[in-house]
C-alpha cells in the first residue's frame, strides 16, 4: 500500500499515527458494488466514479441549488455529458471546505489517483483528463485497487435474495483480501419498505417454500442465512427508522404475517411485526454466529417530491431521536445475556452515546457500539465519540472502525482520517495522564485495526 499523506499533527499524536498508518484495512461493513471485482471492468468516467454514487457530494451542490439532472442523476440525467457535470462539480469545490468530504477528495485525486493540478473551474478539464487517462490503465481496475490499497477483508451489503453470484466470481479471481457478503433482510422483515411483497415472492422461488406460512417464511430465512455465511458473510444488517422491539406470542405474530403478506397492516401493527422480526434475527444470530448490526435513527427520504420524483437515497436522509434503552428492550432481555450473540450500535442520535448506549454496552455482553456513523465520520465527530463513550464503555466495548461507503476510492481516505483521530484522542489521554505511552500505542493497534476484526468475528484476517 503507498503511504497515506500526512498533515502535521502534534509529535505524541504523530508518533502514535506512524505507527498504526500503515496497517492493513478491514472494511468490515459498506456498500460498494460487489460486481467490480467480480468482473473487474474499468471505472467508466470521472463522474460515475467520484460524483454520482456519493450522496455526501451530490447532496452540497443540491444543497446549493444544483439541480440532480445537471449532475446526471435520475431521469433528467440520464444523457448529461460526464465532463460537463466535473466541470459542474470543479466550478462549486469550495462548498466542501471544512467537510470531511473535501478531506476524503482530495486524498482521492492527489493521493489515490495522482492528479497534479489543484481542483478548480479553470483546471476542471486537465483533471478531467488525468483521472480519464489514470482509468484507463489496468493499476487502476477494481482488484488492483483493492490490492493497493492494502484492504484484507471488504464487506458488501447484500439484499437477502440476493444470489451472490458476484461474490462466487470473485472467491475464484485470486484477489489478494477477502470480499465478503452481508445478510441485509430489511424489504422481507418490514411490511412498509417499498417492494415488500415481491421481496416475499423472490425468496419463495429461492428456497423452495411458501414464504405466505409464517413458520416457512423463518425456515427460508435461515436458508438464506446459511447461504451468506457459506460466501462467507460473517454479519447482519438491519435499517431501523424507528427503534422499537418487542416479542409476539404465536397467534399475534401469525395474525400479523398473514396481513403483512396481504399489505393491510397499518403503521402501528407494521412497526410491531417488524420489532418482533428484529428479535427473531437476534435469536438466529445467536445460533449461527452471525454478528448483527442495527443502523437506526435515520429519517428516509424527507424530500418527498424529490423522492418522487428521482427516487430514493436522494440525499435527504436526517438523523432523528432515539430511546436506544427502551427501543432495544425487547431484544435484550429475551437474547441479551447469550454469550453467543454480538449486536453492534450505530446511531446518528448523538446525543445517545454517554446517556445509553455506553452505559449499555459497558453492561450487555452482546453490545458494542460501532463508531461514528454518516454526517459524524469526520475529525470532530471521532473526538465527540471518544469523549462520550470512553469513560463510561472503555475501549474493548467499542468495535473498530468501519467506512460504511459507497464510494471505493474513499476508503484508504476514511480509515486514514479514523486513524489521525485515533492518534490525536491517544495523545490527549497521555497529556492528561489517562494513559501511558505504552497503552496508548496498544490501543492505536486495536482501535486502527484489532478491533474491527474481533467485533466482527472475523477469522483469519
Amino acid at each position: 500500500m503507498n503511504k497515506a499523506p500526512t498533515s502535521e499533527l502534534p509529535p505524541v499524536a504523530m508518533s502514535l499515527y506512524e505507527g498504526i498508518r500503515d496497517l492493513p484495512i478491514v472494511s468490515p461493513h459498506g456498500h460498494c458494488d460487489p460486481v467490480w471485482w467480480a468482473k473487474d471492468a474499468r471505472f467508466s468516467d470521472p463522474a460515475a466514479l467520484l460524483i454520482q454514487p456519493d450522496h455526501y457530494v451530490f447532496r452540497m451542490l443540491y444543497s446549493q441549488g444544483v439541480p440532480l439532472g445537471d449532475l446526471g442523476i435520475g431521469p433528467e440525467g440520464r444523457d448529461r455529458d460526464p465532463r460537463a457535470v466535473f466541470r459542474l462539480f470543479a466550478r462549486h469545490w469550495d462548498l466542501f471546505l471544512g467537510t470531511p468530504s473535501r478531506q476524503w477528495l482530495e486524498h482521492t485525486l492527489y493521493h489515490t489517483l495522482g492528479v497534479e493540478a489543484p481542483l478548480a473551474p479553470e483546471t476542471a478539464d486537465a483533471v478531467y483528463d488525468q483521472i480519464e487517462a489514470k482509468l484507463a490503465s489496468p493499476v487502476f481496475r477494481p482488484r488492483a485497487l483493492f490490492d493497493r490499497f492494502g484492504i484484507s477483508l471488504l464487506a458488501t451489503t447484500d439484499p437477502a435474495t440476493s444470489p451472490l453470484s458476484d461474490h462466487t466470481k470473485i472467491a475464484a479471481s485470486g484477489l489478494s483480501g477477502r470480499v465478503v457478503p452481508t445478510f441485509r433482510p430489511d424489504d422481507l422483515l418490514n411490511p412498509q419498505k417499498a417492494g415488500h411483497r415481491a421481496a416475499l415472492s423472490s425468496l419463495a422461488t429461492m428456497t423452495d417454500r411458501d414464504t405466505d406460512n409464517y413458520d416457512e417464511f423463518i425456515a427460508a430465512l435461515r436458508d438464506r442465512r446459511a447461504a451468506f455465511r457459506s460466501a462467507g458473510a460473517t454479519a447482519t444488517d438491519h435499517d431501523v427508522p424507528d427503534l422499537q422491539t418487542c416479542w409476539l406470542d404465536r397467534d399475534q405474530i401469525t395474525a400479523l404475517h398473514a396481513r403483512a403478506v396481504a399489505g393491510t397492516l397499518n403503521h402501528v401493527e407494521a412497526r410491531a411485526y417488524y420489532g418482533h422480526m428484529l428479535v427473531e434475527m437476534a435469536q438466529m444470530s445467536a445460533e449461527d454466529g452471525l454478528v448483527m448490526q442495527i443502523h437506526a435513527g435515520s429519517r428516509r427520504n424527507t424530500n418527498k417530491a424529490l423522492s418522487d420524483a428521482v427516487g430514493p437515497d436522494m440525499g435527504a436522509d436526517i438523523p432523528g431521536a432515539l430511546d436506544w434503552v427502551g427501543g432495544l428492550g425487547a431484544l435484550l432481555n429475551r437474547v441479551g445475556n447469550d454469550p453467543r450473540l454480538r449486536v453492534l450500535v450505530f446511531t446518528l442520535d448523538e446525543s445517545t452515546y454517554a446517556r445509553e448506549l455506553a452505559p449499555m454496552a459497558g453492561h450487555w455482553p452482546c453490545l458494542r457500539i460501532g463508531p461514528p456513523w454518516w454526517f459524524h465520520d469526520s475529525l470532530n465527530g471521532i473526538r465527540r465519540y471518544f469523549d462520550n463513550v470512553v469513560e463510561t464503555a472503555g475501549y474493548y466495548n467499542l468495535a473498530g472502525f468501519n467506512d460504511d461507503t459507497r464510494a471505493f476510492l474513499s476508503i484508504p481516505a476514511r480509515h486514514n482520517m479514523w486513524r489521525r483521530g485515533v492518534a490525536l484522542h491517544l495523545a490527549d489521554q497521555i497529556a492528561r495522564g489517562v494513559l501511558n505511552k505504552s497503552e496508548a500505542a496498544r490501543l492505536g493497534d486495536w482501535l486502527a485495526h484489532d478491533a474491527a476484526i474481533d467485533a466482527y468475528r472475523i477469522e483469519g484476517a
